[in-house]
């Protein structure tokens, strides 16, 4: 393993651009150019005491005028709220338009990391009933923060928000708990919501290695004092990360890279069940008396935080009856509604600027508005993008109150229906999953994960042996779901454990113009035939009916497996077809199941072993999705 500061930026820019996502300039290059930061705000660094005498660094950018009184506008991060000294943010706030429209801009490195005091944990838990003065969390990090700038901030009109992408996503969820008076907007956006269950490390408890170890060798290493500079350096010695990690061998043997030096790798390794270390960092449960306004927003194909913004909008809605609670889901990976028009992701048009048209539609109206009081706030209570049919919708609550739930069911020969099979016994098909030739999650080869595989054709997977592959006929008329999805796996193995990872696609019509996007970083891909992946999701078989208990499969025997997939909201347009791909590897983005019941963080490479499992499709075990159908 050879380190290289090149390979630390290609890592940054690709296998973990989340991170440059929270603190790079979050607008287009044509708009940041016409505003010099300098020439309007005058910077200011603190170090702001907490309860229990930490210190955080705080950068704070405040107006050159100062004839009025402005908002406060913050955002926390574990990413650098730099640059330090002299140097000048190029740009402020969530987009363009909010330097531009005057605010007092604050950034803030979270305690443990970068130029702050005190000790950094892993999404730390929120305490619910403090029993001293001077416990902390982030929720209190927030108000104390909050209540000093409110008193020491020249002009300050006394409301703040609080915004972040991802990581500073999480930070804002935790500012609604417990809010301070002061706090009247936030908008946690990609926020991170359970870190077992549905974002970043693991989904249904499966590993999701590329991201883990990729975001562990710059992030998360021990900082014995403050620094400007907390980053570390990797190269993985090769462009093809399939064949990196498939050569290390079982993730005890990935992890040897730490030397036991990342508190939050050793952390994993140790908790491979959704036990209390776990369960205590899920935020849902302490999303209650919420005060300020919401606004969620999320990507459809964010690869690294769609679970978070849909559940943390669900679980305001449910605890806090009453709240203004806003949802906003667009066409757009990690973060992509912050930096350029979002017309376009992969191979696939959109055939508006969806981003450019939330900043200035959905994000600014409602910062405005609460902190403000300026203008009329006509935001729906759900403003979601219609991928397929490419365009906006509103909804006065998510999922759409007038959904049919319908069942689309595994047939013979490859067939998918909404009729139910009406076959005896025990139909099925089976297929080889080996764990030596896992089937890739990308059809590219890369040593950057990227966000294009949440679209990406699916082809290459539909052509292996050991993936199954049932479609539709051509649509006759146009078909729309929306909501929840879920599969409902009726399997067997020859082995003890194994994953199930079950796609949802859009198969175009032969004929499909070829109209991908073109460029130097776009693959420009024919879309006759084209297999867009619409949604996909993994689930760890031992932990079908518990994410605490595990259970191993009793070789040969028919047993249920539930995938709780991620909302959808597409349109599969007349002529297209509705294919599922069910397969049992998704590699390097998920660690592979050595297919035997035993503690895969601890695994041996011995461990792993050839199953053969069956996807049966009979009338009394008939495996099938179930969707919501919006008329």
């Amino acid at each position: 393993m050879k380190l290289s500061k090149s390979s630390a930026l290609r890592l940054l820019i690709g296998a973990v651009a989340l991170c440059l996502l929270s603190f790079a300039p979050q607008t287009g290059a044509r708009q940041s150019t016409q505003f010099n930061v300098k020439d309007h705000y005058v910077k200011s660094e603190h170090q702001i005491p907490m309860r229990d005498g930490v210190k955080l660094y705080t950068v704070i950018y405040s107006p050159k005028d100062s004839s009025q009184k402005y908002p406060i506008m913050m955002t926390r991060t574990p990413y650098s709220a730099g640059p330090y000294g002299g140097a000048y943010r190029p740009s402020l706030g969530p987009s363009a338009a909010f330097q531009q429209e005057g605010y007092i801009f604050v950034y803030q490195d979270v305690r443990g990391t970068f130029m702050s005091e005190g000790e950094f944990e892993d999404v730390r838990p929120y305490i619910p009933n403090k029993k001293s003065p001077k416990q902390i969390d982030e929720s209190s990090d927030t108000y104390d923060t909050i209540e000093w700038l409110i008193k020491n901030i020249p002009n300050n009109n006394g409301r703040a928000g609080v915004w972040g992408i991802s990581y500073p996503g999480f930070y804002t969820a935790t500012a609604l708990m417990d809010a301070h008076p002061a706090l009247k907007a936030a908008s946690p956006q990609a926020p991170i919501a359970d870190w077992f269950i549905g974002d970043d490390d693991h989904h249904n408890g499966a590993y999701f290695l590329f991201d883990s170890f990729g975001f562990c060798t710059f992030f998360g290493m021990p900082r014995p004092q403050p620094t400007a500079n907390q980053f570390r350096n990797f190269d993985y010695g090769t462009p093809d990360a399939y064949d990196y990690f498939l050569r290390l061998g079982s993730v005890a043997n990935v992890m040897k890279y730490f030397k036991g030096e990342n508190k939050y790798i050793n952390d994993v390794m140790k908790h491979g069940n959704y036990d209390e270390f776990w369960q205590s960092r899920n935020v849902l449960p302490h999303l209650k008396k919420v005060t300020p306004a919401v606004l969620v927003v999320g990507g459809w194909f964010d690869a690294e935080d769609l679970y978070g913004p849909l559940n943390i909008y669900q679980a305001i809605e449910k605890n806090n009856p009453g709240a203004k609670n806003i949802l906003a889901m667009g066409p757009w990976s990690h973060g992509q509604w912050a930096r350029g028009n979002g017309d376009s992701l992969g191979d696939i048009r959109f055939n508006s600027s969806t981003s450019a048209w939330y900043r200035e539609n959905v994000e600014l109206p409602f910062f405005n508005f609460y902190l403000k009081d300026k203008g009329e706030l006509k935001l729906p209570e759900a403003t979601v993008f219609r991928t397929g049919a490419n365009e906006w919708k509103s909804f006065d609550q998510w999922p759409p109150k007038d959904l049919q739930s319908r069942s689309i069911y595994f047939r013979a020969n490859g067939k998918l229906a909404f009729d139910a099979p009406k076959d005896s016994g025990e139909a099925f098909d089976e297929y080889l999953s080996d764990p030596a030739r896992p089937v890739p999650y990308t059809n590219v080869i890369t040593n950057s994960r990227g966000t294009g595989y949440m679209i990406e054709d699916q082809r290459f997977a539909a052509r292996r042996p050991d993936v199954l592959t049932f479609e539709t006929g051509a649509l006759d008329e146009d078909l729309t779901l929306a909501g929840p999805v879920t599969a409902d796996l009726f399997v067997s193995t020859t082995g003890t454990d194994a994953d199930f990872i079950v796609k949802l696609i859009d198969v175009y019509p032969d004929n499909a113009p070829n109209n991908s996007p073109s460029g130097a970083n776009v693959r420009t891909t024919p879309l006759g035939g084209f297999q867009m992946l619409v949604r996909a999701e993994v689930m760890r078989g031992k932990f079908r009916k518990s994410f605490s208990k595990p259970e191993p499969f009793a070789p040969g025997k028919p047993d249920e497996v539930k995938i709780a997939m991620n909302d959808i909201h597409h349109t599969f347009k007349t002529g297209h077809k509705i294919m599922v791909q069910v397969q049992s590897s998704w590699f390097p983005l998920v660690d592979r199941n050595p297919q035997k019941f035993v503690d895969i963080y601890n695994a041996t490479d011995a461990d792993f072993q050839k199953a053969t499992h069956r996807v049966y499709r009979s009338a009394r075990l008939s495996s099938h999705l179930k969707v919501g159908v919006l008329k």
